[in-house]
């Protein structure tokens, strides 16, 4: 590939993600004419236009599109290779793009970002909160958590916390008012808190451990959220019952809040994972942060932390 076929391409995918010249130019530091002229003059060696122009904003043409979807993942890939490079030698530092589910937050973030940022003042994190399987390479993360390690066959899985397990918890008030159910059959006669999946739009079976077996139920209540949130603020307001993990909880019920139930019935899980490309120089700021969490969360073997044959994070 000649190189004049590369020039241009920087320039034009700093107009998609900015949205406009100007702001392209402020990230790169250049003018505005001379990021225009870059554009112009790769849609002229490519002999299609790339972008619409108005006076009020910029938009895709159909091949712009098809070349910024191409292009971002490769840019990023040589962006991450040069910074390991860097790395080399240097303090971690830049920025580190996280894309985790809501409930990474009271059990992850809430303990360990305060003292990282002490640790690691040169770090900025960007603590992207979305419950849906994301892209991550294709959207410009450095990484992703998510309960358990099913990721895709390119992506390096390791631990971050120890398995949990899930809890179901009410009001002192609500099990006063209706009593304390002794085995998943006495849901039924209970309201309960039902949470609505994000990626699934179902709503969410409660999974029990009935004699060695697993069983699901589909539990009754006339409160359905999205959000761990929401959850635990139906569960405090005397709503319901709540089924959530239990770390989440666990501030609640020791501060006297919430209540626990049903304990000997219910299942342990997996505990979060962090996932990220099976590259083979794992960035410095990334594992820094890998290992800040392992050693604030994790207790036991770290040896089995790293699931992807071959790849360490540090």
């Amino acid at each position: 590939m000649k190189r004049s076929e590369l020039e241009g391409l920087v320039p034009f995918l700093a107009v998609v993600e900015h949205g406009g010249f100007r702001a392209a130019a402020r990230a790169l530091g250049v003018t505005s004419s001379a990021v225009s002229q870059a554009v112009k003059a790769l849609e002229a060696r490519l002999g299609v236009p790339l972008l619409i122009r108005s006076t009020r904003s910029v938009g895709l043409t159909q091949a712009g599109a098809s070349l910024s979807d191409r292009c971002r993942p490769a840019l990023s890939e040589l962006t991450d290779a040069v910074e390991s490079v860097r790395d080399f030698g240097e303090r971690p530092a830049g920025l580190l793009r996280i894309n985790a589910p809501r409930i990474a937050l009271p059990v992850i973030f809430e303990p360990v970002l305060g003292p990282f940022r002490d640790a690691h003042p040169d770090i900025q994190v960007e603590m992207f909160l979305d419950d849906r399987l994301s892209d991550i390479a294709r959207e410009g993360f450095d990484a992703g958590i998510r309960l358990g390690q099913s990721v895709e066959a390119d992506m390096v899985s390791t631990r971050l916390t120890p398995p949990s397990r899930m809890a179901i918890v009410a009001s002192p008030e609500y099990l006063a008012a209706h009593g304390t159910p002794e085995s998943p059959d006495d849901l039924a006669e209970h309201r309960c808190i039902n949470f609505r999946r994000p990626t699934r739009r179902t709503v969410y079976r409660w999974r029990f451990i009935d004699n060695g077996e697993s069983r699901q139920i589909a539990v009754n209540g006339d409160i359905i959220v999205n959000d761990p949130n929401a959850k635990l603020f139906a569960a405090r307001s005397g709503f319901g019952l709540a089924y959530e993990i239990e770390p989440v909880v666990r501030a609640d019920v020791e501060a006297g809040r919430l209540v626990p139930v049903l304990s000997d019935w219910l299942p342990t899980i997996p505990g979060f994972h962090i996932y990220f490309p099976g590259r083979a120089q794992v960035m410095l700021k990334l594992r820094v942060f890998i290992d800040f969490v392992q050693s604030s969360l994790l207790t036991g073997d770290r040896d089995k932390a790293v699931h992807a044959a071959g790849a360490q994070p540090g």
